[in-house]
């Protein structure tokens, strides 16, 4: 029984090697023990608050550890300055505050994210050799950051007032479904909805559990099999690859990528419905895009938006004439990039980004923008064109990248795709069956939810049983964490 109940103790304790994912036993069995208090809380606002909140703070211990201590903190500070900005009444006095609130955020995020970068860079720069510091990343850091920032960012513009109890402040920054990796939630989007009556209905319900499978499917199906099975062989030695073997590594890669991120926003959305809360869409078949413009407008869009009202807005957007305007979407690409990892990969990739906004601004002068003949075309050149920029975010290094695409257009033999099909059969299947799911038109998405919400409880309980033997038979040995976990 000791031997048992030591088991147990540990598997509560956190475990830097094993963090609490989403697609994890363990995660399954905490959630399914918050559905079962759930209903006899659920008419209780103060103690479903409460309870939600200590679930969540437990879920980033499980996490990252003490670093929930971290959080804690981001919380008190950014609730306090944003209570200050409201009460001030001089402009250089909610200035001073914001300063504050600008100082502790990218303090903060700056000495985890990018203090090793900053030595880096000098040592490369001056040819010093100045030590690494030994710094844990605290998991979805920039999520956080930027959404407790938010706060007080709303709040000096004059777009919320804040709130008058800190522990909703609190559930609201720490509420587990989107802590680590979004969506970036607004405050004056989510804080309103924490009195209001939990009412599920079947459709509700239904809806919430296919955003789940959905995120699984894509998740441990797709983007999980291509990683292990062949994207991570391709981009850790690109040398000892063909041409036609990278070109397709990349392709891979836009679909796995695609698939770790928006599934964890599907599975995020999903949770958050079956609890009573709705979250922001994140994701909205971004390859379908027909610009770099638009390809923002569905990807990421927490993020985008983000970007855009605090960093784009406010350096002068379009307000300030062309080079200006020009200006200002590079700096916010460039910045973009920076966000996602402390690595020049990640900044050229966010220039690169930059550059196709700046071109689309010139291509939509053109009335033949909106061509349906062109419009299938400058979708085809979008969708290379993010691919292409994937190769630089997805390299260790850009001498990586370079070899990558050296061997795509230095040593692209065709003839060795037939070996390639009879060599990877499952990729390939994977590849065409995940392309084609997301260039489904929405009306067959939209119908086929429909015919699964009024099915019998016994042909969802079969898919449920298919998705979860799926799930087994592509899974490895090691719980893979989602991609968008290290930013």
């Amino acid at each position: 029984m000791s031997v048992y109940l030591d088991q147990i103790m540990a598997s509560l304790a956190y475990n830097p090697q094993r963090p609490l994912l989403f697609n994890s036993t363990f995660f399954l069995f905490f959630f399914i023990a918050i559905l079962l208090v759930y209903p006899l809380i659920a008419d209780r606002t103060k103690l479903r608050v409460w309870f939600l909140l200590l679930a969540s703070l437990y879920f980033y211990f499980k996490t990252s550890g003490l670093f929930v201590i971290l959080l804690l903190i981001t919380a008190v500070i950014n609730y306090l300055i944003g209570s200050a900005i409201f009460k001030t009444r001089s402009k250089g006095g909610k200035r001073a505050w914001l300063t504050l609130s600008i100082l502790w955020n990218l303090g903060t995020l700056g000495y985890f994210k990018y203090t090793n970068f900053i030595i880096e860079t000098i040592n490369q720069i001056s040819g010093s050799s100045w030590p690494l510091m030994d710094i844990f990343l605290p998991v979805g850091i920039s999520f956080f950051t930027f959404q407790t920032w938010s706060y007080t960012l709303d709040i000096y513009y004059g777009k919320i007032e804040p709130t008058k109890s800190f522990r909703d402040f609190a559930f609201f920054v720490s509420f587990f479904p989107q802590l680590v990796a979004g969506p970036i939630v607004r405050a004056g989007y989510f804080i309103p909805q924490i009195h209001k009556k939990v009412s599920l209905d079947q459709d509700t319900i239904a809806r919430a559990l296919i955003l789940i499978f959905a995120g699984l499917i894509k998740k441990g199906v797709i983007a999980d099999y291509l990683s292990i099975n062949f994207v991570d062989r391709v981009f850790e030695s690109p040398m000892l690859f063909s041409g036609v073997e990278n070109l397709i590594a990349v392709y891979a890669y836009a679909l796995q990528i695609y698939c770790d991120f928006s599934g964890y926003s599907d599975i995020a959305i999903g949770i958050a419905a079956l609890l009573g809360f709705d979250l922001p869409i994140n994701f909205n078949s971004p390859y379908k895009a027909a610009t770099i413009t638009e390809f923002w407008r569905r990807w990421h869009i927490s993020l985008s938006t983000w970007l855009r009202d605090y960093l784009y807005i406010p350096l002068g957007g379009n307000r300030k004439g062309k080079t200006r305007q020009s200006l200002n979407l590079l700096a916010t690409m460039l910045l973009g990039g920076l966000w996602h990892g402390a690595s020049w990969n990640f900044v050229f990739w966010g220039g690169l980004h930059g550059i196709g906004l700046l071109l689309d601004k010139i291509w939509l002068r053109f009335k033949m923008a909106n061509n349906r003949v062109v419009k299938v075309f400058t979708t085809f050149i979008t969708f290379n064109f993010v691919s292409f920029s994937w190769i630089f975010f997805r390299s260790r290094s850009f001498a990586d990248s370079w070899v990558m695409i050296q061997r795509i257009f230095g040593s692209f033999n065709f003839s060795i795709m037939k070996h390639w099909l009879a060599q990877y059969q499952i990729i390939a299947f994977l590849i065409v069956l995940g392309y084609l799911m997301h260039w489904t038109p929405e009306a067959w998405k939209g119908s086929m939810q429909k015919a699964i919400r009024r099915s019998p409880i016994i042909v969802q309980s079969l898919m449920l049983a298919i998705i979860i033997w799926l799930l087994f038979q592509t899974g490895s040995a090691d719980i893979q964490p989602f991609i968008y976990f290290q930013f």
